[in-house]
């Protein structure tokens, strides 16, 4: 069951999350991935709530977002899937099927052709309404030193040479995966 909830009441929770990590989904031509992310944004823009998703150039992520614009934000609501988190981040989709892997639950969508994450039950489901790559003249020297080293490999997980693009989506439709036990009680 999904209850839906109103984002702003939830942006802090999102937010922190992130610090230590979220899942990321997208689908193309029949093939669902997911990845951790730790970087992100919500705001308005265009008079729309907005999650900003910033996705580096050689992930598999990137090209399914690029072949299908809408994705997926699969929020943990406690510490059980960190396992998940660590190995969604360090494998590539081009390799392994990671939901699999790691026994997560896809969940129909209510608006987009992206599925939620059951074990991951705070999602946003949004449509990109926007992208743009970073440009590398404007990131600072320190940053770029410290997030773009250009001798790692674009493969390795963490800092590499790739740079990001920030995927704008419109938060179309966010809610809570409840178990039927939980709504209920």
């Amino acid at each position: 069951m999904k209850r839906e909830i109103e984002l702003w009441d939830h942006a802090g929770t999102i937010l922190k999350a992130l610090e230590k990590g979220a899942l990321l989904t997208t689908r193309s031509n029949g093939e669902t991935n997911t990845m951790t992310i730790s970087w992100g944004a919500i705001g308005i823009e265009w008079g729309a709530p907005i999650f900003t998703a910033y996705i580096r150039e050689n992930r598999h992520t990137k090209k399914l977002l690029d072949e299908n614009p809408a994705f997926t934000v699969n929020i943990p609501l406690d510490s059980a899937h960190r396992k998940a988190l660590g190995f969604c981040g360090t494998k590539s989709g081009r390799d392994i099927d990671k939901i699999s892997a790691c026994g997560l639950t896809p969940i129909e969508p209510s608006v987009v052709d992206v599925p939620a994450i059951q074990e991951f039950p705070l999602t946003l489901e949004c449509k990109v309404v926007y992208k743009q790559a970073q440009d590398p003249q404007a990131v600072s020297e320190k940053n770029a030193e410290k997030f773009y080293p250009q001798d790692v490999a674009s493969k390795y997980h963490g800092a590499n040479r790739d740079y990001h693009t920030a995927y704008y989506g419109e938060i179309v439709s966010a809610y809570i995966i409840e178990d039927d036990e939980e709504s209920h009680s």
